[in-house]
Protein backbone atom coordinates (compact mmCIF):
# COMPACT_ATOMS: atom_id res chain seq x y z
CA UNK A 1 0.00 0.00 0.00
CA UNK A 2 2.55 1.73 1.21
CA UNK A 3 4.59 1.81 -2.21
CA UNK A 4 1.33 2.23 -4.34
CA UNK A 5 0.13 5.13 -2.54
CA UNK A 6 4.22 6.71 -3.36
CA UNK A 7 3.95 5.73 -7.07
CA UNK A 8 0.43 7.34 -7.59
CA UNK A 9 1.30 10.16 -5.32
CA UNK A 10 4.23 11.07 -7.47
CA UNK A 11 2.68 10.64 -10.50
CA UNK A 12 0.25 13.04 -10.13
CA UNK A 13 2.91 16.17 -10.74
CA UNK A 14 3.42 14.58 -14.09
CA UNK A 15 -0.49 14.17 -15.28
CA UNK A 16 -1.27 17.63 -13.55
CA UNK A 17 1.27 19.57 -15.80
CA UNK A 18 -0.31 17.96 -19.02
CA UNK A 19 -2.86 19.09 -18.16
CA UNK A 20 -2.18 23.04 -17.20
CA UNK A 21 -1.05 23.41 -21.02
CA UNK A 22 -4.44 22.89 -22.15
CA UNK A 23 -6.97 23.97 -19.83
CA UNK A 24 -7.61 26.43 -16.98
CA UNK A 25 -5.84 25.07 -13.93
CA UNK A 26 -8.58 25.59 -11.65
CA UNK A 27 -11.13 25.44 -13.44
CA UNK A 28 -10.11 21.70 -14.07
CA UNK A 29 -8.97 20.49 -10.78
CA UNK A 30 -12.91 21.46 -9.30
CA UNK A 31 -13.98 19.21 -11.77
CA UNK A 32 -11.59 16.64 -11.07
CA UNK A 33 -12.86 16.67 -7.61
CA UNK A 34 -16.26 16.67 -8.42
CA UNK A 35 -15.93 14.03 -10.76
CA UNK A 36 -13.77 12.08 -7.82
CA UNK A 37 -15.82 12.83 -4.85
CA UNK A 38 -19.22 11.98 -6.58
CA UNK A 39 -17.93 8.69 -7.80
CA UNK A 40 -17.05 8.10 -4.32
CA UNK A 41 -20.10 9.11 -2.62
CA UNK A 42 -21.62 6.95 -4.86
CA UNK A 43 -19.48 3.85 -4.07
CA UNK A 44 -19.61 4.51 -0.67
CA UNK A 45 -23.45 4.75 -0.41
CA UNK A 46 -23.28 1.51 -2.21
CA UNK A 47 -21.31 0.01 0.33
CA UNK A 48 -23.56 0.88 3.21
CA UNK A 49 -21.44 3.83 4.45
CA UNK A 50 -23.09 6.98 5.80
CA UNK A 51 -22.16 10.89 5.29
CA UNK A 52 -23.62 11.17 9.14
CA UNK A 53 -20.55 11.53 10.43
CA UNK A 54 -19.12 12.86 13.76
CA UNK A 55 -18.70 16.73 14.81
CA UNK A 56 -15.00 15.73 15.11
CA UNK A 57 -15.19 13.77 11.63
CA UNK A 58 -16.66 16.75 10.04
CA UNK A 59 -14.27 19.49 11.19
CA UNK A 60 -11.02 17.16 10.08
CA UNK A 61 -12.66 16.57 6.71
CA UNK A 62 -12.96 20.46 6.25
CA UNK A 63 -10.11 20.97 6.92
CA UNK A 64 -8.06 18.60 5.02
CA UNK A 65 -10.70 19.56 1.85
CA UNK A 66 -10.08 22.94 2.57
CA UNK A 67 -5.68 22.83 2.92
CA UNK A 68 -5.08 19.86 0.46
CA UNK A 69 -7.53 20.46 -2.20
CA UNK A 70 -8.16 23.83 -2.12
CA UNK A 71 -5.17 25.08 -1.20
CA UNK A 72 -2.39 22.66 -1.99
CA UNK A 73 -3.05 21.36 -4.89
CA UNK A 74 -4.93 24.86 -6.39
CA UNK A 75 -1.57 26.64 -5.69
CA UNK A 76 0.19 23.53 -7.52
CA UNK A 77 -1.56 23.54 -10.18
CA UNK A 78 -1.83 27.56 -10.24
CA UNK A 79 2.60 27.07 -9.99
CA UNK A 80 2.70 24.42 -12.35
CA UNK A 81 1.88 26.71 -15.70
CA UNK A 82 5.30 28.10 -14.47
CA UNK A 83 7.39 25.38 -12.72
CA UNK A 84 8.40 21.92 -14.04
CA UNK A 85 6.32 18.88 -12.50
CA UNK A 86 10.06 17.78 -11.13
CA UNK A 87 10.73 20.91 -8.59
CA UNK A 88 6.79 21.03 -7.94
CA UNK A 89 7.11 17.06 -6.82
CA UNK A 90 10.43 17.75 -4.67
CA UNK A 91 9.08 20.52 -2.96
CA UNK A 92 5.68 18.64 -2.14
CA UNK A 93 7.90 15.72 -0.98
CA UNK A 94 9.26 17.87 1.73
CA UNK A 95 6.04 17.29 3.56
CA UNK A 96 7.62 14.12 5.99
CA UNK A 97 10.14 17.05 7.07
CA UNK A 98 7.46 20.01 7.57
CA UNK A 99 5.32 17.87 9.27
CA UNK A 100 8.45 16.92 11.62
CA UNK A 101 9.27 20.70 11.92
CA UNK A 102 6.01 22.19 12.73
CA UNK A 103 5.53 18.91 15.70
CA UNK A 104 8.92 20.20 16.60
CA UNK A 105 8.62 23.89 17.03
CA UNK A 106 4.61 24.18 17.76
CA UNK A 107 2.94 20.80 19.42
CA UNK A 108 5.52 20.07 21.90
CA UNK A 109 7.28 17.09 19.89
CA UNK A 110 10.83 15.82 21.22
CA UNK A 111 13.31 15.28 18.46
CA UNK A 112 16.01 12.69 18.77
CA UNK A 113 19.21 13.79 17.39
CA UNK A 114 18.98 11.59 14.35
CA UNK A 115 15.91 13.53 13.75
CA UNK A 116 17.14 16.81 13.87
CA UNK A 117 20.10 15.71 11.79
CA UNK A 118 17.63 14.42 9.06
CA UNK A 119 15.57 17.88 9.27
CA UNK A 120 18.94 19.53 8.74
CA UNK A 121 20.04 17.44 5.59
CA UNK A 122 16.73 17.77 4.30
CA UNK A 123 15.85 21.46 4.83
CA UNK A 124 19.95 21.55 2.87
CA UNK A 125 18.78 19.39 -0.29
CA UNK A 126 15.80 21.67 -0.93
CA UNK A 127 17.18 24.96 -0.69
CA UNK A 128 20.32 23.83 -3.07
CA UNK A 129 17.48 22.10 -5.58
CA UNK A 130 16.05 25.99 -5.41
CA UNK A 131 19.67 27.62 -5.60
CA UNK A 132 20.07 25.64 -8.85
CA UNK A 133 16.57 26.77 -9.97
CA UNK A 134 16.96 29.85 -9.30
CA UNK A 135 19.83 30.41 -11.16
CA UNK A 136 18.91 28.83 -13.67
CA UNK A 137 15.94 31.29 -14.33
CA UNK A 138 13.18 29.32 -12.52
CA UNK A 139 9.50 31.40 -12.01
CA UNK A 140 9.79 33.06 -8.63
CA UNK A 141 6.24 33.56 -8.44
CA UNK A 142 5.37 29.71 -9.46
CA UNK A 143 8.19 28.47 -6.50
CA UNK A 144 6.44 30.57 -4.07
CA UNK A 145 3.09 29.02 -4.83
CA UNK A 146 4.57 25.46 -4.68
CA UNK A 147 6.18 26.58 -0.97
CA UNK A 148 2.43 27.63 0.05
CA UNK A 149 1.34 24.79 -1.31
CA UNK A 150 3.67 22.48 0.50
CA UNK A 151 2.80 24.69 4.10
CA UNK A 152 -0.85 23.74 3.37
CA UNK A 153 -0.07 20.12 3.13
CA UNK A 154 1.60 19.82 5.99
CA UNK A 155 -1.34 21.27 8.41
CA UNK A 156 -4.04 18.83 6.30
CA UNK A 157 -1.69 16.26 7.17
CA UNK A 158 -1.78 17.06 10.59
CA UNK A 159 -5.38 16.75 10.81
CA UNK A 160 -5.66 13.27 8.56
CA UNK A 161 -6.33 11.09 11.87
CA UNK A 162 -9.13 12.71 13.61
CA UNK A 163 -10.74 12.52 9.35
CA UNK A 164 -9.87 8.77 9.06
CA UNK A 165 -11.03 7.78 12.17
CA UNK A 166 -14.65 7.01 12.69
CA UNK A 167 -15.34 4.44 10.08
CA UNK A 168 -17.37 5.31 6.74
CA UNK A 169 -13.67 6.25 4.87
CA UNK A 170 -14.75 6.00 1.74
CA UNK A 171 -17.31 8.29 2.30
CA UNK A 172 -15.12 10.97 4.29
CA UNK A 173 -12.73 10.29 0.97
CA UNK A 174 -15.36 11.99 -1.27
CA UNK A 175 -16.67 14.45 0.62
CA UNK A 176 -13.44 16.09 1.49
CA UNK A 177 -12.97 16.36 -2.39
CA UNK A 178 -16.47 17.90 -2.98
CA UNK A 179 -15.40 20.44 -0.30
CA UNK A 180 -12.33 21.12 -2.57
CA UNK A 181 -14.48 21.56 -5.99
CA UNK A 182 -17.01 23.85 -4.30
CA UNK A 183 -13.95 26.46 -3.12
CA UNK A 184 -11.86 25.58 -6.71
CA UNK A 185 -15.42 26.21 -8.79
CA UNK A 186 -15.83 29.80 -6.72
CA UNK A 187 -12.48 30.97 -7.30
CA UNK A 188 -12.18 29.73 -10.85
CA UNK A 189 -15.39 31.40 -11.68
CA UNK A 190 -14.17 34.99 -10.19
CA UNK A 191 -10.89 34.79 -11.87
CA UNK A 192 -10.33 32.84 -15.21
CA UNK A 193 -11.47 33.15 -18.38
CA UNK A 194 -12.58 29.43 -19.58
CA UNK A 195 -10.91 27.87 -22.49
CA UNK A 196 -9.69 24.58 -23.13
CA UNK A 197 -7.69 22.93 -25.71
CA UNK A 198 -8.77 19.59 -26.53
CA UNK A 199 -6.37 17.14 -27.07
CA UNK A 200 -5.98 13.34 -26.43
CA UNK A 201 -3.10 14.33 -23.78
CA UNK A 202 -5.50 16.63 -22.32
CA UNK A 203 -8.30 14.35 -21.79
CA UNK A 204 -6.56 10.89 -20.59
CA UNK A 205 -4.34 12.71 -18.49
CA UNK A 206 -7.37 14.05 -16.34
CA UNK A 207 -9.28 10.73 -16.90
CA UNK A 208 -6.01 9.49 -15.11
CA UNK A 209 -5.27 12.33 -12.52
CA UNK A 210 -9.24 12.05 -11.52
CA UNK A 211 -9.20 7.72 -10.62
CA UNK A 212 -6.03 7.72 -9.67
CA UNK A 213 -3.50 9.84 -8.00
CA UNK A 214 -7.38 12.13 -7.00
CA UNK A 215 -9.51 9.01 -5.91
CA UNK A 216 -7.60 6.07 -5.28
CA UNK A 217 -4.39 7.29 -3.83
CA UNK A 218 -6.08 9.71 -1.59
CA UNK A 219 -8.55 6.63 -0.41
CA UNK A 220 -5.19 3.97 -0.36
CA UNK A 221 -3.26 7.25 1.89
CA UNK A 222 -6.64 7.09 4.04
CA UNK A 223 -6.16 3.69 5.23
CA UNK A 224 -3.03 3.28 5.17
CA UNK A 225 -2.82 5.97 8.42
CA UNK A 226 -5.82 4.34 9.43
CA UNK A 227 -3.42 1.07 9.42
CA UNK A 228 -0.16 2.03 10.55
CA UNK A 229 -0.47 5.49 12.20
CA UNK A 230 0.68 8.87 10.21
CA UNK A 231 4.37 8.77 11.49
CA UNK A 232 5.00 5.21 9.94
CA UNK A 233 2.64 6.11 6.36
CA UNK A 234 4.79 9.47 6.17
CA UNK A 235 7.78 7.07 5.88
CA UNK A 236 6.88 6.09 2.07
CA UNK A 237 6.77 10.30 1.36
CA UNK A 238 11.04 9.43 0.82
CA UNK A 239 10.26 7.57 -2.40
CA UNK A 240 8.39 10.59 -4.18
CA UNK A 241 11.07 12.85 -4.55
CA UNK A 242 12.97 10.08 -6.86
CA UNK A 243 9.47 8.70 -8.18
CA UNK A 244 8.26 12.52 -8.97
CA UNK A 245 11.87 13.71 -10.65
CA UNK A 246 12.03 10.40 -12.78
CA UNK A 247 8.28 10.13 -14.53
CA UNK A 248 8.74 13.77 -14.81
CA UNK A 249 12.02 13.33 -16.73
CA UNK A 250 10.46 10.22 -18.40
CA UNK A 251 7.24 11.77 -19.72
CA UNK A 252 7.72 15.22 -20.07
CA UNK A 253 11.27 14.84 -20.78
CA UNK A 254 12.31 17.53 -18.11
CA UNK A 255 16.30 17.99 -17.93
CA UNK A 256 17.64 16.36 -14.70
CA UNK A 257 21.24 18.15 -13.78
CA UNK A 258 24.03 16.97 -11.37
CA UNK A 259 22.98 19.05 -8.31
CA UNK A 260 19.34 17.67 -8.57
CA UNK A 261 20.34 14.39 -8.58
CA UNK A 262 22.55 15.12 -5.38
CA UNK A 263 19.43 17.04 -3.95
CA UNK A 264 16.73 14.45 -4.37
CA UNK A 265 19.48 11.95 -2.38
CA UNK A 266 20.07 14.09 0.57
CA UNK A 267 16.62 14.99 1.24
CA UNK A 268 15.77 11.40 0.64
CA UNK A 269 17.99 10.41 3.18
CA UNK A 270 16.70 13.21 5.00
CA UNK A 271 13.24 12.22 4.85
CA UNK A 272 14.00 8.74 5.86
CA UNK A 273 16.00 9.77 9.31
CA UNK A 274 13.33 11.99 10.41
CA UNK A 275 10.78 8.92 9.92
CA UNK A 276 13.45 6.31 11.83
CA UNK A 277 13.99 8.68 14.37
CA UNK A 278 10.31 9.42 14.81
CA UNK A 279 9.53 5.59 14.59
CA UNK A 280 12.81 4.79 16.79
CA UNK A 281 11.12 7.25 19.86
CA UNK A 282 7.54 6.20 19.60
CA UNK A 283 9.28 2.21 19.99
CA UNK A 284 11.54 3.45 23.07
CA UNK A 285 10.18 6.87 24.98
CA UNK A 286 12.83 8.96 25.93
CA UNK A 287 13.73 8.47 29.73
CA UNK A 288 12.56 11.73 32.09
CA UNK A 289 15.98 12.18 34.34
Amino acid sequence: MGVAFALMWSSAFTSARMIVFDAPPLMALSLRFFLAGFIGIAIARALGQTWRLSRGQWRATIIFGICQNALYLGLNFVAMQKVEAGLASIIASSLPLMVAFAGWMFLGEKTRPLGLFGLGAGMFGVLLIMGSRLSGGVDVTGLILCLMGAAALTVATLTVRGASSGGNLLMVVGLQMLVGAVCLGVVSAAIETYGVNWSTRLVLAFAYTTLIPGLLATFVWFMLVDRIGTVRAATFHFLNPFLGVTIAALLLGEALGWVDVIGVAIITGGILAVQISKAQQKLTPIKQT
